[in-house]
């Protein structure tokens, strides 16, 4: 049986990337759960996602989260604050 895939958007309509369906989903409420109720810049948001989902994703985990960030920045549930330091938070 072959693995479903997702193709992502990019928030500057760049290509999106292929990937596997099941990788997409995990990554995706790893992150929405981390910036719920709280904004995070990019390190602290990455280094929860490395701390909680280290031993359960067998890949990369910054690859893949730097690619669902910016999949679910072009599909408007998260966005960056215009603060400094810039920070992302649930739409």
């Amino acid at each position: 049986m072959t693995e479903e895939k997702i193709l992502t958007k990019h928030p500057l309509g760049k290509s999106g990337r292929n990937i596997s369906k099941h990788k997409y989903e995990t990554m995706k409420q790893a992150i929405v759960e981390t910036l719920r109720n709280k904004e995070l810049t990019h390190t602290e948001l990455f280094n929860q996602l490395n701390k909680s989902l280290k031993g359960k994703f067998s890949d990369n985990i910054s690859w893949y989260a730097e690619t669902v960030k910016l999949d679910l920045e072009a599909r408007k549930k998260i966005e960056r604050t215009s603060s400094k330091p810039q920070k992302y938070r649930l739409k």
